[in-house]
């Protein structure tokens, strides 16, 4: 049995699906007031810049199952604490927190559906809940994705918004690495498709397990992705990095991705590999 809970729907309330307060939302890359309606017209991308806005589980799925039709599946997982762990306040304290506050109940939610009239199974991360970090239950939760796929017999698709590992979690966060690692020989075994979607950002032990094991390995643009930091590393070797260094631009150029896709072309790009891919 993992370190996690498991727990009736009910309990704490599902996520709010990102609904901004007031009309205008400001660019953190060029500065551009951006209208948020025209903003979600544009797939949360700037129009002036291109810079791509985080976004949660809920907007992917939006963007990419057909008709907006999905099944969710994991959702009553909730993270236990068996480190019994506290920093600055208690860590379920910190979860209890973040699910009041923002309606997020985990760093990542699972569905499947159709995607170009495809079977799809996605596993998306949130930042927005502590970081996006992966505990007990996102190794869980991303585990039986890849089961949900053999089930299905269908393509996965995970979408990585990550700091790390949950270090309020300990070794038990650090299993995940290798647990999620193992499970995708799975698919591999079965000769079903993995795709791997690496967002801004994609940091520490994401980087180090699934995200870069994908058979197929894809960024949105500018995503930062790597293990240590850039100031980390940084400081740790004295010396200046290269422009551009960990950005997803630079990793295409050393030959660590596939290809970068803008978030308006992730549906149509995806389909047409969904079709090369075909099992």
């Amino acid at each position: 049995m993992g370190w996690f809970n498991r727990v009736k729907p009910s309990i704490y309330p599902t996520d709010k699906r990102d609904v901004p307060e007031g009309l205008w939302a400001k660019c953190e890359e060029c500065g551009a007031a951006l209208h948020k309606i025209q903003l979600a017209d544009h797939q949360f991308t700037c129009q002036q810049c291109g810079h791509h806005f985080r976004i949660s589980p809920y907007k992917y799925f939006s963007i990419l199952f057909d008709g907006d039709k999905y099944t969710e599946f994991g959702d009553t997982l909730r993270a236990a604490d068996p480190l019994v762990f506290t920093d600055t306040k208690k860590y379920l304290d910190r979860v209890h927190d973040t699910i009041e506050k923002h309606g997020k109940t985990e760093a990542c939610r699972n569905a499947y559906g159709e995607c170009g009239g495809a079977p799809l199974v996605i596993c998306a991360m949130d930042f927005g809940f502590i970081g996006g970090s992966m505990g007990s239950v996102v190794g869980e939760k991303i585990a039986r994705a890849v089961d949900k796929s053999l089930e299905l017999n269908a393509p996965l698709l995970v979408i990585s918004q990550s700091g790390g590992a949950r270090m309020m979690e300990g070794a038990f966060s650090l299993m995940q690495m290798a647990k999620t690692a193992a499970r995708l020989t799975r698919l591999h075994e079965r000769k079903l498709p993995y795709i791997s979607l690496l967002t801004d950002p994609t940091m520490g032990g994401i980087t180090a397990s699934f995200a870069m094991l994908g058979d197929i390995n894809i960024s949105e643009p500018k995503a930062l992705i790597g293990f240590a930091g850039p100031r980390v590393i940084r400081d740790t070797i004295k010396r200046d990095l290269p422009e551009g260094f960990q950005r997803a631009e630079f990793l295409i150029e050393h030959g660590f991705l596939d290809r970068i896709i803008p978030r308006r072309e992730l549906k149509r790009e995806l389909v047409s590999l969904l079709s090369m891919l075909k099992v």
